[in-house]
């Protein structure tokens, strides 16, 4: 029998649903906490308001009680004072006694229950009332004495009468009882309902939870149930599949990155292997010489495409602000004198500008477009640095004069390995990673690259947050 009850239990213990249900009644359960707490809560009010009730309706009682009481020993005095003081008093509903002494203890009248009897005597006071043992009456249960002296034509006489609480306390029992019972079925309500009303909101919150759960890295398509309700859990969900989104498309970039970043590996290789392998069996010294030129040019191609990947891998990394403040215009003269002279330049600085940043980065920014220019540019290239009036930003223009770039390309070609003419670009030297670059350097310093409409030809405008000037204005433009 124990056999069979120990794997009673063993199979329960392994079914998914019992499993299911332990976890939700487990303490660190967010909705055993919640259903706790409210039942908590709803039984501190409801002691609370019981012990109200039941105190504001015992000292009612009492009072009824003992008004009462007073009344009827009035109504004793009155029939002392005008000397008809009968030996016999008759009880009121709801009166025990009535005993009536003089100033020396005799008993001059009493009710029919304590004919014969003598006076009563206090044994104790409680709760401010005197207490009398009146056991020989019966019947035991709280009293009231009202007590009060009179004046009589013989002197003054004490008039004790005893109302009986068995009415206030059968009332307190039987109101303790329904309050007990009401605050029962009450309390069982507000459980049942915060467990279940927990349950249908923490419902969409364990839906998100699996599917995330079930979410690989492989599989980022996929996206969290948002409820229909429009509150705080469709708002994280929302957020979640904004969050997988951007995960998604992060990946989605990281893999278009390795892929163009090994096809760009490995054309170059190839040619490099190609050229090795020829000029190593090759009998012509010349031809091997030519040959070993351009594995050396490859190779500088290879060692630039390494640089640009791990400058790039630098600014994926992400990293503080540059605040080092560096004057712009000092950038672009150096830029400038730096650059290849296959078109000249034309410099345009309204004023000196300075910027928090890193000067080695801006170099490379200003650089990378000059190079960029330059490649395409028909016969000039002009660069145009000034501050902004209603903003306050610096705004520098790389103007060159070839053919416009279409509207539909101004942001592709921002992306790594782009080339909107890639044999051309080849052949002039560019890696298709220097706009990106120059791009991911403005937004490390806070501010953007774009290509907006010129009619020079092909405008890229850098804006970058001025710091206070750091010099004079510049001498006449070059």
């Amino acid at each position: 029998m124990r056999r069979r009850a120990g794997a009673v239990l063993r199979r329960l213990a392994r079914d998914p649903r019992v499993a299911a249900l332990g976890e939700r009644l487990a303490l660190h359960s967010v909705r055993t906490r919640t259903t706790i707490a409210a039942c908590v809560g709803v039984t501190l009010v409801l002691l609370a308001a019981s012990a109200t009730v039941l105190l504001l309706l015992r000292v009612n009682l009492e009072r009824t009680v003992e008004t009462g009481a007073r009344e009827q020993a009035q109504a004793v005095a009155r029939l002392a004072g005008e000397g008809h003081l009968p030996p016999l008093l008759p009880l009121d509903h709801g009166t025990d006694f009535i005993q009536v002494t003089d100033a020396s203890g005799i008993v001059l009248a009493s009710s029919q229950n304590l004919a014969g009897r003598p006076a009563l005597t206090p044994t104790d006071t409680e709760d401010g009332h005197d207490s009398y043992d009146v056991l020989a009456l019966g019947d035991e249960h709280h009293q009231r004495v009202a007590t009060l002296t009179a004046p009589t034509p013989t002197g003054p006489a004490t008039i004790r009468v005893g109302a009986s609480l068995r009415t206030a306390d059968t009332a307190e029992d039987l109101t303790a009882a329904a309050l007990a019972a009401m605050s029962g079925i009450l309390l069982l309500t507000v459980g049942v309902l915060t467990w279940r009303a927990t349950g249908r909101a923490l419902r969409p919150v364990e839906a998100i939870r699996t599917e995330v759960a079930e979410i690989s890295d492989r599989d980022l398509a996929r996206r969290v149930p948002v409820p229909r309700s429009d509150d705080e859990i469709a708002q994280l969900a929302r957020t979640m599949n904004a969050m997988l989104e951007r995960l998604e498309a992060s990946g989605a970039r990281q893999r278009r990155f390795i892929a163009d970043a090994s096809h760009e590996l490995r054309s170059p290789l190839a040619v490099l292997r190609t050229q090795l392998e020829v000029a190593l069996t090759h009998p012509d010294v010349e031809v091997r010489h030519e040959l070993v030129s351009g594995a050396l040019q490859d190779t500088g191609r290879l060692q630039d495409i390494a640089a640009d990947l791990l400058l790039l891998a630098r600014l994926d990394a992400g990293t503080d602000r540059p605040n080092q403040p560096v004057d712009l215009a000092e950038i672009v003269m150096t830029a400038e004198a730096r650059s290849s002279r296959v078109h000249p330049v034309e410099l345009d600085i309204a004023s000196r500008i300075s910027v928090d940043g890193d000067p080695r980065w801006l170099g490379r920014l200003l650089t990378n477009l000059l190079d960029n220019a330059q490649r395409h540019a028909r016969h000039k290239v002009t660069v145009r640095l000034r501050q902004d009036a209603s903003t306050g930003e610096a705004v520098l223009d790389v103007v060159n004069d070839g053919p416009p770039i279409a509207v539909a390309d101004r942001e592709r070609i921002f992306e790594r390995f782009t080339r909107l003419d890639d044999a051309r670009s080849r052949d002039e030297g560019g890696t298709g990673l220097g706009l990106s670059i120059a791009r991911d350097i403005a937004a490390i310093h806070g501010g953007s690259l774009t290509v907006p409409d010129s009619p020079e030809g092909t405008t890229f405008r850098t804006r970058l947050p001025a710091s206070p000037p750091t010099g004079e204005a510049a001498g006449p433009a070059r």
